[in-house]
C-alpha cells in the first residue's frame, strides 16, 4: 500500500496529511467575504463565470455564521473532527489586511479550529500581507492557495490569466521562505493545450516545491468567455478516458511529498455546458483509482526518471 494514504489511495491524500499532523480528521470550511478580483478590470480569466462559492452554504450571512452553519452540517458525519476555516472565494489578499485579520482573529477562537486557508491570486500579495501571513502562520497552521492554472505562458495569455509562471514562481518563494504551506491549482483541458503541456505543468511545480495541488477539469460555462470561444471557434474537450489517463500520468510524475487535495471538481449543474461527465464526480474518481492500480502507478513512482 502507498505509504502517504489511509484511504488504499495511490497518492498523497489531504486526510493522511491532516491525519499526521493534528492526529485527528480535520475539515476545511469553505467561507465567502466577497472578496473582489482585481483582474476583473482587465476582463478577468474566460473561464470564470463569477460563482466560485462551490461548497458554501449562505454566502450572505456573517463569517461566523457561515461557519457554524457548515461546521454542524459536517459534525453529523464526522463528530470528532478539528476544522480548518477556509477563504475560499476571488481574490482573498486584495482585501485591506486589518479587514481579513478581523475575521482570522475571530475564527481563531472558536473551538477545535486549527488553522487558516487563504486563496488568493500569486500578483495579489503585496508586502503588507507577506510579513502578515509570516506572523500568522507563527501562530497557527496556515494554508495559502495560488491559482496556477498552467505553466504554458501562451496558455495563460489566452484564458487572460492575467499573470505568467514569473509571478507565481516569485510568490510560491517568498511564502516559503517563511515555511508558508502553499497550494497551487491547475485546470488540466484548457484550449489547444496538449498532453504533454499539462504534464510539464506537473514538472514546473515538482521543481518549485509546493507543497499540496488541487487539479481541475476544465468547464465551459454559461455566460463565460470560454463560453462565447467553445461556440464560434471549438475547440476539442478532454474526455472522462482522457481526462482520468493524464491525471494518472500527472499523479505518476509528482513528488509524492506534495499533497493531493483534489483532482477534479464540483461545477455548477445550472451553469455547466460542457463537458457533462464531470457531473459524476465519484465516478471519475473510482476510475482514477482502478487506472492507477491497473498500471501499478502510484504518486511519484516516475518522478525520479525526470529530474
Amino acid at each position: 500500500m502507498f505509504q502517504y494514504t489511509l484511504d488504499n489511495k495511490r497518492y498523497h491524500t489531504l486526510n493522511y496529511f491532516f491525519k499526521k499532523k493534528f492526529g485527528q480528521k480535520v475539515m476545511k470550511v469553505p467561507l465567502d467575504v466577497n472578496a473582489p478580483c482585481p483582474h476583473k478590470q482587465n476582463g478577468g480569466c474566460i473561464f470564470c463565470s463569477n460563482r466560485s462559492k462551490a461548497n458554501i452554504i449562505i454566502d450572505t450571512q456573517n463569517i461566523i455564521e457561515q461557519f457554524n452553519n457548515t461546521k454542524s452540517i459536517l459534525e453529523k458525519k464526522w463528530p470528532n473532527s478539528l476544522y480548518i476555516p477556509y477563504f475560499q472565494s476571488g481574490t482573498n489578499t486584495y482585501l485591506d489586511v486589518e479587514t481579513l485579520k478581523d475575521l482570522i482573529e475571530k475564527l481563531l477562537r472558536l473551538p477545535k479550529v486549527v488553522g487558516i486557508a487563504i486563496a488568493t491570486r500569486p500578483d495579489t500579495i503585496n508586502e503588507e500581507w507577506y510579513k502578515y501571513l509570516n506572523e500568522l502562520n507563527k501562530k497557527t497552521f496556515l494554508m495559502i492557495e495560488l491559482g496556477l492554472q498552467s505553466s504554458k505562458e501562451s496558455t495563460l495569455q489566452l484564458i487572460n490569466r492575467g499573470h505568467g509562471t514569473t509571478e507565481f514562481t516569485n510568490a510560491i518563494k517568498r511564502l516559503q521562505q517563511n515555511k508558508i504551506f502553499t497550494v497551487a491549482h491547475i485546470i488540466n483541458g484548457l484550449p489547444h493545450e496538449s498532453k504533454e503541456d499539462m504534464l510539464n505543468t506537473i514538472k514546473y511545480l515538482n521543481h518549485l516545491g509546493i507543497n499540496g495541488l488541487k487539479i481541475h477539469m476544465l468547464f465551459i460555462c454559461k455566460n463565460t468567455k470560454l463560453a462565447h470561444l467553445y461556440k464560434n471557434n471549438p475547440f476539442p474537450i478532454l474526455s472522462k478516458e482522457e481526462y482520468i489517463d493524464i491525471v494518472c500520468e500527472q499523479l505518476s510524475l509528482l513528488k509524492d511529498s506534495i499533497v493531493i487535495e483534489r483532482i477534479t471538481g464540483d461545477p455548477d449543474q445550472e451553469e455547466l455546458i460542457a463537458p457533462t461527465w464531470v457531473i459524476k464526480k465519484f465516478c471519475v474518481l473510482n476510475d482514477i483509482d482502478k487506472m492507477m492500480k491497473e498500471k501499478n502507478y502510484y504518486q511519484g513512482c516516475k518522478e525520479k526518471s525526470i529530474i
